[in-house]
């Protein structure tokens, strides 16, 4: 069980973000910096208990259309060997110390663990309470048995995909869309995916489609 700090961080994680989402080939905003809000998200637990996962959803205000990303995160003590291009940046924490944050989609950890959470064999837990299920996000999966791990991320326009050698792919949309009323239906092809809520500016709650797993006859 992950243990959330009453702490502070130095920077924040905003401020980072702030740095960092203009570089992101699906970042939609203008030329100048992000007015960045926090909208939601949720944990999920590392077995290890060694990682810290986060998914957080950002409203960006500074152009001319509201704009909500979804920014899966990781936080480690050390660097991850091998992904200095994942690093978003590092932070002082008032009770752990340093700790670097990466984008989650390219640390196996974290996608390990989503994985897990598509198949059921994960809950998803309360962005700021330690030890509370965030019952508001929904997994589904309709394939049979465990998907076997081994993505690779790509970044594109349109979000981020993760490829498996088998011919699976995992879809995060970094861009999130708020759904029509109603069940959210997945896309054609889809053997599992991940919904969740987050607050509007003017304080409503709307849902959305977080991630897709998708068969190789769609990948």
């Amino acid at each position: 069980m992950a243990v959330i700090h009453r702490t502070v961080l130095k920077p924040s994680k905003l401020e980072l973000l702030i740095s960092w989402l203009p570089s992101r080939p699906w970042y939609r905003g203008g030329s100048g910096e992000p007015e960045l809000a926090k909208a939601g998200g949720f944990r999920l637990d590392d077995p290890e208990g060694e990682v810290g996962i986060e998914f957080i959803v950002v409203t960006d205000a500074s152009g001319s259309d509201l704009i909500t990303y979804l920014v899966p995160l990781t936080y480690r003590g050390a660097p991850l060997d091998g992904a200095e291009h994942a690093l978003v940046g590092t932070m002082e924490h008032g009770v752990l110390g340093r700790r670097w944050a990466y984008d989650g989609c390219h640390d196996p950890v974290l996608v390990a663990q989503l994985l897990a959470l598509i198949e059921g064999r994960a809950q998803a837990q309360d962005q700021n309470v330690s030890d509370v299920p965030d019952r508001d996000v929904i997994a589904f999966y309709t394939g049979e048995g465990s998907v076997p791990n081994g993505f690779t991320a790509t970044d594109d326009e349109e979000g981020t995909a993760l490829a498996a050698p088998h011919g699976t792919t995992l879809r995060l949309n970094r861009v999130l869309q708020p759904a029509p009323d109603g069940p959210i239906q997945p896309p054609q092809g889809a053997v599992g995916h991940v919904t969740g809520s987050w607050q509007m500016p003017d304080g409503t709650r709307v849902r959305g489609m977080l991630a897709v797993l998708e068969t190789s006859a769609r990948a």
